[in-house]
């Protein structure tokens, strides 16, 4: 059973209010905070509105490529639990941790097995392990069978095309699981029904 869900890319307060007031909210909402080739990417003015909002038991994701000192600065002091860091080394990972005093969601992108064993450097400094698609904004999968090996005692999340009818594949396996353009609509806005379904679904595949 899964351990808990993130839905991704929210860029508006009347979506982000549905989620934190539903029945089941999720265990981690990510905000996309300095990658502007993403539809979902939040300028920080209305980013900083956005996430000064009561958000109960659930915890906010400032979801960050390979960020600059200028955007962790600007972030700071917002309403974050965590920073999900994609193509940041493990030495600068510790440094924004330490600094910041923030929890870390190190972000891999799989291909191969070669990209999962990266996880070892990170294990230790990172309190939870992303394992993506190459897509970033593109939403493409890979193969699940690859995290086989890694042990229990590594906190996992998963993400990478994954749709709502694929929860009860991940019965069995101990990970977070994170949604994002599954949840969306053809204009790409997130669909509360979907979201809706999401949460009503997953809530009965939890641990």
């Amino acid at each position: 059973m899964v351990k808990g869900i993130k839905i991704c890319g929210v860029s508006d307060l009347g979506t982000l209010k549905y989620i934190l007031n539903h029945q089941f909210p999720p265990k981690f909402i990510g905000f996309i905070c300095n990658y502007k080739k993403s539809r979902r990417y939040v300028e920080y003015d209305k980013l900083k509105k956005l996430v000064n909002i009561k958000k109960n038991e659930t915890s906010f994701v400032s979801v960050l490529v390979n960020p600059d000192d200028k955007i962790l600065e600007e972030i700071k002091e917002l309403n974050f639990d965590f920073y999900q860091l994609y193509d940041v080394s493990p030495e600068r990972t510790k440094t924004i941790r330490e600094k910041y005093n923030i929890k870390i969601i190190t972000a891999l992108t799989i291909n191969n097995q070669k990209d999962v064993e990266v996880y070892k450097d990170y294990d230790g400094i990172s309190d939870l392990i992303l394992f993506d698609g190459k897509g970033y904004e593109k939403s493409i999968g890979f193969n699940h069978e690859l995290l086989n090996f890694i042990p229990n005692s590594v906190n996992k999340m998963i993400a990478g095309n994954i749709k709502i009818e694929d929860i009860p594949n991940f019965r069995n396996k101990e990970f977070f699981v994170d949604l994002s353009g599954s949840l969306e609509n053809k204009e790409g806005k997130k669909d509360l029904k979907k979201i809706n379904k999401l949460l009503n679904f997953a809530t009965k595949n939890e641990t």
